[in-house]
């Protein structure tokens, strides 16, 4: 393949026929090792963290690994369909330029996982190099942003190299750790705390929900004529493997070590491994895990701000120079918090996994509603880059609902920095997040079935698509 066919051209355009390729088994392989990675580890370590038993905290990531994932899921089958990313599909829901409300907010998620996944892949790669954490961390920044300068076809590269390569070093670790552990002893400590449990559901709720921005950026390229169904279970599945695998481990992990996962999560987790080659292997399986998602969050943020400013610009099209600078803006801002936050990791991601939660399950909902209930799949996908256009430049009742939906959240909300009044009464429970899909999906559905007039016969593909300039 020449070095042009392997620098992706397109950003927010739509992706014409004749450059469409591959199978929905692709997204397996993406999602799957995009989620065998680290911070998904010390996602799962949370739940125990705060308090919950072994037993029951599995069963609660688990069933928020496959709620939150389904609701992802059914963004990524939104892909091959439209031909669009993710977040420009908002449009249709939200105004070409009203979108903007949401994606600023995405923006911020992109920015914040960065940075996230940066002290940790920072910390594998100073190990790795015998450099220091902040030596660490801007090289695997600058790693991270060629990657994603390239574009699609490298990110499905890394996702199979890293699904196989971390399933390797998970396979590994597993066993290992079962050496050391009393693993009956940990299953026979069951004690189920509801507060507890809802806190795994929506660790791992959160996890699968802040996916649903990225998902369609990377099943956009699938043929027009692939199966929604099976992008839907590929999707769903490697998604939910990949997660539910790391944080067992995570959980077992947090179980069996007490304070010294705490203190050094990638230190602690390549300990079990053993030294030499070993540790040197499983401290690149780390940082190659991190570098794929990473990837993702990078390239993603790139494409909503795009989205986000061509919706006043009336922008389409997108040059590499300017694909350049809008990467190193989201690598710049993501390395600078991670410095700047890389001591106090722990306790803060977890407060941010579950305030973002509030703000993307109100966007999923209307989003889902809208594409599969009043639109059933059909947009016109001209207007979408037309403020005068059927969609207009703001649409007030969707932003309403999202408002409405943001707010239904607080009282429910329990985090480090801000707990909701009804939280006490739920026993300290979490549950915004149920509260976040429900209410803007059923508002947004009394709203938005009144008047259908702005919905086309049949999806409308007729964009200008050529090579940017």
């Amino acid at each position: 393949m020449a070095a042009e066919d392997l620098v992706e051209r397109r950003s927010i355009d739509v992706v014409p026929d004749d450059e469409r390729h591959g199978t929905a088994f692709s997204q397996f392989t993406l999602w799957l090792g995009a989620n065998l990675q680290i911070t998904a580890v010390v996602t799962g370590a949370l739940a125990v963290v705060f308090g919950g038993d072994v037993v029951w905290s599995v069963v609660g990531l688990l069933l928020g690994n496959l709620l939150g994932g389904a609701v992802m899921a059914l963004h990524s089958a939104q892909g091959p369909k439209l031909g669009l990313p993710q977040m420009i599909q908002s449009r249709a829901q939200f105004g070409v330029r009203g979108a903007v409300v949401p994606l600023l907010l995405v923006i911020l998620m992109y920015v914040g996982f960065f940075a996230s996944g940066s002290v940790l892949a920072g910390q594998a790669t100073a190990r790795l190099t015998h450099t220091d954490d902040t030596t660490g961390i801007i090289a695997f920044a600058l790693i991270t942003a060629v990657a994603a300068a390239v574009g699609y076809r490298v990110i499905h590269v890394l996702g199979r190299v890293a699904s196989v390569v971390c399933a390797l070093a998970f396979v590994y670790l597993g066993i290992r750790l079962l050496d050391r552990v009393d693993l009956s002893a940990l299953l026979g400590d069951a004690r189920f705390d509801l507060p507890m449990f809802l806190l795994a559901v929506s660790l791992s709720a959160s996890w699968q929900l802040a996916f649903g921005p990225y998902v369609a950026d990377y099943s956009r390229y699938l043929p027009r004529t692939t199966s929604g169904r099976a992008t839907f279970w590929w999707t769903l599945s490697g998604s939910a493997v990949g997660s539910q695998w790391s944080m067992t481990f995570g959980v077992l992990v947090a179980a069996s070590s007490g304070e010294a996962f705490l203190a050094d999560q990638v230190g602690y987790v390549v300990g079990l491994g053993g030294t030499g080659l070993i540790a040197s292997f499983l401290y690149f399986s780390i940082a190659l895990g991190k570098l794929t998602i990473n990837v993702l969050n990078t390239y993603g943020g790139f494409m909503s701000m795009v989205t986000g400013i061509s919706g006043f610009r009336g922008q389409r099209t997108l040059s590499q120079r300017g694909r350049a600078a809008y990467i190193a803006l989201i690598m710049v801002a993501g390395t600078a918090v991670a410095l700047l936050g890389k001591d106090s990791f722990l306790t803060s991601f977890k407060d941010f996994l579950l305030f973002l939660l509030t703000f993307f399950t109100p966007w999923s909902a209307i989003n889902l509603v809208d594409y599969y209930l009043i639109s059933r799949e059909r947009y016109d996908i001209p207007a979408l880059f037309d403020p005068r256009g059927r969609y207009g430049a703001w649409r007030w009742d969707a932003l309403l609902v999202y408002g409405v939906g943001v707010l239904a959240q607080l009282p429910f909300l329990v985090t480090h920095f801000y707990t909701g009044p009804l939280a006490a009464p739920l026993g300290g429970a979490d549950i915004s997040w149920i509260v976040g899909l429900a209410v803007p999906a059923a508002l947004y559905w009394l709203l938005a079935r009144r008047d259908t007039s702005h919905i086309p016969e049949e999806t409308r593909y007729t964009l200008a698509s050529g090579p940017a300039h």
